[in-house]
């Protein structure tokens, strides 16, 4: 007999239907293959899926059983479609009503003893779901407050097989979860922990007004990591859509609690300096989403920028630049957004620089040579964080988070009054000449452009945060003194 189920298979970020079809017939010798491109996981599902059907007290066809997972020419990958298979065969071997299988989803990976197992991935299997024109959603009950967050889905959670079939059976009744609550996350940073070092509070409030990224040089134990910890909080909240995108990301890579709802929060993804290229832009099987992916819509920190290798920075520069990440594979291309705002610290030589540096100038030179020049004109500030004087430090007294928040909230205000949807930092030259640029700040820009050699790109990021300093002011125009400040948080040509 054949019976059909359907499943979700997740490739990156994107969720693909996939009809799990189930065919029992009659033969001498009992056999359970899958077919439909799987992978060692989905091909293990066999051992998991007799054990968890004998377990809930069904019985398991010895026969020939054929899984056939639909389309072909898609891969499936792990153990997600356990429980849509285990279904089928029970559908196939008339011990639940096809009918009834064939108008749900079903998700989730199945123990031995038949309790089914989150996966990865809840949230974008209910909206795979609803563009097939599926109501129903059954999954695990650590994941159904997630796919409940798709409008129009019912999310059915379960703990055991057993639970399922006696629900589609309709002994059992079963209400659908609650979308979870989407609440903000508390953060404990407060800028007013950050003593002595008003340049780098100043260049924290820019780029947390304009989007722009960040790079913080100095000598271990300044505050540089401290610093850029406490830009998320500055932030505002994300809007409807790229809260959703965010929670669609963190859903794909199992990165979400059970019970969390839409992420309201800027995520901040701090990875290790030894982190390769594809960790950072993403691949692997799936291929699977990178840090600057995981930091969409927020903050990618890379601490001790200069012991990254450079191969892992080069190839942050095109996803820096256009916004996301495109990688090519032998079955088509996946395309995964990379809007982020990056924030980098390092030390300005390798001894560190504290108490005066002893490294001769070729090995800072090399140390030097470690970012590019195309990198660095990617960065909007370059700020130098130096040791703050010790009384200084005692009687500091600076302003907290909350009270630059609101500074950052009015900025971002102004700039929503001119119909602006981007963040300043990008900002097309049109768009800044629109808004207004005047006379004598154009001048200033083309006398340092001369002066310091600084490219048309570097130009054009200079006026972006001269737009910040403006908005910061309330400014209608960009003025010769916000064009001053920007250029001295603007790099040099040496990048340190």
């Amino acid at each position: 007999m054949l019976a059909l189920a359907h499943s979700q298979a997740l490739v990156g970020i994107d969720g693909h239907p996939v009809e799990v079809e189930a065919d029992v017939t009659s033969a001498r010798h009992a056999s359970f293959t899958i077919v439909g491109l799987p992978d060692q996981g989905v091909r293990e599902a066999r051992e998991r899926v007799r054990s968890g059907i004998t377990a809930a007290s069904f019985a398991f066809p010895h026969e020939r059983v054929t899984v056939n997972l639909a389309p072909g020419s898609l891969r499936k990958l792990g153990a997600r479609h356990d429980l849509a298979i285990a279904v089928s065969l029970l559908a196939a071997t008339g011990q639940l009503p096809k009918r009834r299988v064939e108008s749900v989803l079903l998700l989730g990976e199945l123990a031995l003893d038949g309790r089914v197992r989150p996966v990865p991935g809840a949230l974008l299997a209910a909206e795979t779901a609803r563009r097939a024109g599926i109501s129903t959603v059954i999954c695990a009950r650590a994941s159904a407050r997630e796919a409940a967050l798709i409008p129009q889905i019912e999310a059915i959670g379960v703990d055991h097989l057993l639970d399922v079939a006696l629900w589609l059976r309709g002994e059992l009744v079963i209400d659908a979860a609650e979308p979870a609550d989407s609440a903000e996350e508390a953060e404990g940073l407060d800028l007013a922990d950050v003593r002595g070092q008003p340049l780098g509070r100043r260049a924290l409030e820019l780029a947390a007004v304009g989007g722009h990224s960040l790079l913080l040089v100095g000598p271990p134990g300044v505050g540089k990591t401290m610093l850029a910890r406490r830009l998320v909080p500055l932030l505002p909240d994300l809007d409807g859509p790229r809260a959703l995108a965010v929670t669609r990301i963190h859903s794909a890579a199992g990165l979400l609690q059970p019970g969390a709802g839409i992420s309201l929060r800027p995520p901040f993804r701090a990875p290790h300096h030894g982190a390769s290229a594809a960790a950072l832009t993403g691949g692997g099987v799936g291929p699977q989403p990178g840090e600057v992916t995981l930091a969409h819509g927020g903050v990618l920190f890379l601490d001790e920028l200069s012991e990254f290798t450079r191969p892992a920075l080069e190839a942050l520069r095109q996803p820096l630049e256009d916004g996301e990440v495109t990688i090519a594979r032998v079955t088509g291309r996946a395309r995964f957004p990379a809007e982020v705002q990056l924030v980098a610290a390092t030390n300005p030589c390798p001894c560190g620089g504290l108490g005066g540096c002893r490294c001769t100038t070729e090995r800072l030179e090399r140390y030097r040579a470690r970012l590019s020049g195309p990198l660095v004109d990617r960065i909007d500030l370059v700020v130098r964080v130096d040791p703050p004087d010790p009384e200084v430090l005692t009687h500091d007294r600076p302003e907290a988070t909350p009270i630059v928040r609101v500074r950052v909230l009015a900025a971002r205000a102004h700039q929503a009054s001119r119909a602006q949807t981007c963040d300043n930092g990008r900002l097309e030259l049109a768009q800044l000449e629109q808004h207004g640029i005047a006379d004598d700040a154009r001048r200033l820009v083309e006398q340092a452009a001369n002066a310091r050699a600084i490219s048309a790109r570097g130009q054009v990021r200079l006026l972006r945060l001269a737009r910040s300093v403006a908005d910061l002011a309330a400014a209608p125009a960009i003025e010769r003194e916000h064009v001053a400040e920007a250029l001295s948080l603007h790099p040099r040509g040496d990048g340190l």
